[in-house]
């Protein structure tokens, strides 16, 4: 292993103690009642409230798999996508958000989605809760093993080893720290994965656009692929590998 990825795997190992530690820390406000537990009291101010909703949200989608889908499809797929996902968020938070936070509160203190629809609805039998609950159960696991793969090929990929283990090791380590400081825990942790998000973002454009030759080469460069920047159609994946070759010569 070259010293460069010994660097990284360091750095990695620290990252995740640094995640449980986090847990750790809240472990005791988290335990005092099960409204600090779950909805960390209603303290959480609104950055980190933001920056832990959109970590959450974005997650190993928008580093890894977004950008791979710009790459092989062009940025239509992309363009729209983020711009469905920024008048979506906008408006959840204009129309949805404050007005949850009040009514979660007069729906009998509502600590959970499936308990606040069950009590805004009063219904006795508990078939509203059950549902929202399954519904939410099956798609926000399928939700989440994605991440729990994207950590998987990430380390695959830097260290050439199978992704399962290491898969199963963030989905240990995500499990610990939420089970052992609660939503406080989920939030402080997404908010410094918000902040490693955003520097990640920033450096590798910068990065990959000085390596590229600067903004001007990689807007031409793109320009030579077909339909690369028609916004109602996809460039062909065979054109896109196509010029990557080529470039690459």
């Amino acid at each position: 292993m070259s010293g460069d990825l010994v660097q990284i795997l360091i750095v990695m190992i620290l990252y995740l103690i640094l995640l449980i530690g986090i847990g750790f820390y809240f472990s005791k406000r988290a335990n005092e009642s099960s409204e600090n537990y779950f909805i960390g009291g209603r303290t959480l101010g609104p950055w980190v409230t933001a920056m832990s909703a959109e970590a959450s949200d974005m997650s190993g989608w928008l580093l890894m798999g977004l950008p791979g889908v710009a790459y092989w499809f062009g940025l239509s797929d992309a363009i729209w996508t983020a711009i469905g996902l920024a008048i979506g968020t906008y408006l959840n938070w204009l129309l949805v958000a404050r007005r949850l936070r009040r009514y979660s509160i007069v729906a009998g203190n509502a600590i959970t989605i499936p308990e606040f629809l069950s009590n805004r609805f009063k219904e006795n039998k508990k078939v509203i809760l059950t549902i929202a609950a399954v519904f939410i159960l099956v798609f926000f696991s399928v939700y989440a093993a994605s991440c729990f793969v994207t950590f998987g090929k990430l380390f695959s990929t830097l260290f050439d080893v199978s992704y399962q283990p290491i898969m199963i090791l963030g989905a240990f380590v995500v499990i610990l720290y939420t089970l052992v400081g609660g939503f406080l825990a989920e939030s402080f942790t997404d908010l410094v994965q918000a902040i490693v998000m955003i520097l990640a973002l920033t450096i590798v454009t910068i990065a990959g656009v000085s390596a590229a030759g600067g903004v001007s080469a990689v807007i031409e460069n793109a320009k030579s692929i077909p339909g690369f920047f028609d916004f109602f159609g996809i460039a062909s994946p065979l054109v896109v590998d196509g010029v990557q070759q080529v470039s690459a010569s």
